[in-house]
């Protein structure tokens, strides 16, 4: 990339301020007269969705570069997973209360074990959202770390829990985008109860894992009463639509300590990569 401090050329910033002192005429009130990078409806028009998708990709790139985010442990889970079984809205919910106590005292370890190495591997992402995902912000805030938010816009207003580093507190329109972002630097995938969003986030990595678009990572299902409910993977693997060595790419855990000794012993855990999978 080009430093902007060494070029010839007059950079965008200038003339964008240049083009707000320009005469008010008929011309310049025009919507075609405004600079393309600086018109909002320009870049909102459906032809401009190329260029939407790749801003969305490098925004986040470039930010976490700048913070020497190497390499992630992704947390996926429910936003509706409350802290206390006292706020549930109901018995079954109650009884997944725990997993907010989990999920936080996971980040917290593996922040702790992230810092005495720098804090710039095993960075906690999460959905940046609340239940599961305050509690993965809120554990890496109780080691006294960083963790990122990649948050998205939904109907209803939600802002980001407020244990995201805010300089890794990222906003997304684009799903896709936003589930790339959560693959790009993962070491290791954790997932806690959740609905349709965590499902989603589950089985695009799985299929990334499965069909060799992505290195294999650890894949950890937090809770293994819950997917054994959900999911019945044994019966995927009986009618042959996955190999039965398909079951092998993710493992169950029930307890903080037990997914870092997973993460830890895992086929090809601690080599070196070449590249950010996902790339």
């Amino acid at each position: 990339m080009t430093d902007r401090a060494n070029s010839p050329f007059r950079d965008a910033p200038t003339d964008r301020k240049a083009a707000a002192r320009t005469p008010d005429t008929v011309q310049t009130r025009a919507p075609a007269y405004r600079l393309a990078f600086a018109d909002d409806e320009f870049l909102c028009r459906p032809e401009l969705r190329p260029v939407r998708l790749q801003l969305e990709l490098l925004k986040p790139e470039m930010a976490m570069a700048e913070q020497n985010i190497g390499s992630t442990v992704v947390m996926f889970g429910g936003a509706r997973i409350r802290e206390s079984a006292a706020d549930a809205p109901n018995a079954a919910m109650a009884e997944l209360a725990g997993f907010y106590a989990e999920a936080r005292e996971f980040a917290r370890l593996m922040t702790e074990r992230s810092m005495r190495n720098g804090g710039q591997e095993d960075v906690i992402v999460t959905g940046g959202g609340p239940g599961v995902m305050e509690a993965g912000n809120r554990g890496a805030a109780d080691a006294g770390g960083q963790s990122i938010g990649l948050s998205i816009v939904l109907p209803h207003e939600q802002a980001p829990n407020t244990y995201v580093t805010p300089e890794l507190c990222f906003n997304f329109h684009y799903f896709a985008i936003r589930k790339m972002h959560f693959l790009m630097r993962a070491r290791a995938i954790c997932v806690f109860p959740g609905g349709f969003g965590t499902l989603d986030e589950l089985f695009e990595s799985l299929t990334l894992i499965q069909t060799g678009r992505m290195e294999r990572v650890p894949v950890l299902l937090f809770g293994r009463a819950f997917w054994d409910r959900v999911v019945n993977f044994g019966a995927l693997a009986e009618a042959g639509t996955i190999a039965r060595q398909d079951l092998d790419l993710f493992a169950f855990v029930e307890t903080s300590q037990e997914a870092l000794d997973a993460i830890d012993g895992w086929p090809g855990a601690g080599e070196a990569r070449d590249t950010i999978p996902g790339r």
